[in-house]
């Protein structure tokens, strides 16, 4: 890195804003396709973060596509396509901002499980089933369980075929994050892992049957589900 990292306010929200700060090194050049990221525990030490909020940092580079990690190696800068989509604004939200988030998120999702049904590779469903085990977790490695969920959601995307997905998906990235540990601070961590593993199965399920019907109301309930347990109720037109 050729700087040190900017002080982040605790006032903003910080995986978003440490996110931030390594995609403007990208997008500026300072980071380059094949450089390495510092280590959690570095960067930890560095922002004066706990290394939870270091990995929901990663997780939205991850998302955005901006950065690959490679398991006990690290995280490297991946070559990105020209066109690429990123909301930098990392404010924590408000109610009618996830309002605003699900009006964007009910169509796009539903349509993704559906295409994803059709157009699915068997490493996709690979992919669901890890993310699902590591979404069971109530233990010490319960907070990775926040990160899996997300990774559910993007492997989804990916395997629609249609890069549009994962992009828009990666840009509210953070967002969706938000709305994940919203909800694990008001249910117990038990009861809404059960709730949240049942939709997400029923999700893998239909997508592995390659029944797009099926896929797109299961991510419907699903949807629905999300937004009740931060107390919005979804309007549904069809």
């Amino acid at each position: 890195m050729s700087q040190s990292p900017t002080p982040i306010s605790r006032t903003q929200h910080l995986p978003a804003r440490i996110a931030g700060q390594f995609a403007r090194q990208i997008q500026q050049g300072e980071l380059k396709p094949g450089d390495r990221l510092p280590t959690e525990n570095a960067m930890s030490k560095n922002f004066g973060v706990s290394r939870t909020v270091i990995r929901e940092a990663i997780a939205q580079l991850r998302n955005e596509g901006m950065i690959e990690t490679r398991q006990g190696v690290g995280a490297f800068v991946i070559d990105r396509p020209t066109r690429h989509i990123r909301l930098d604004d990392g404010a924590q939200m408000e109610g009618h901002d996830f309002r605003d988030l699900f009006q964007l998120r009910v169509p796009l999702e539903i349509e993704a499980a559906g295409l994803a049904a059709t157009y699915h590779r068997p490493d996709h469903l690979r992919q669901m089933d890890e993310a699902l085990v590591r979404m069971s977790a109530t233990g010490e490695n319960a907070e990775d369980g926040i990160l899996a969920d997300l990774d559910f959601h993007r492997t989804i995307a990916a395997a629609t075929g249609n890069d549009y997905f994962v992009q828009f998906l990666g840009a509210v990235s953070d967002r969706i994050l938000q709305t994940i540990v919203t909800s694990r601070e008001r249910i117990r961590l038990d009861e809404i892992v059960a709730v949240v593993n049942r939709e997400h199965v029923a999700l893998r399920d239909a997508i592995a049957a390659r029944d797009p019907t099926r896929a797109r109301a299961a991510m419907r309930a699903h949807m629905a589900g999300s937004a009740a347990r931060i107390a919005l109720r979804l309007e549904f037109y069809s």
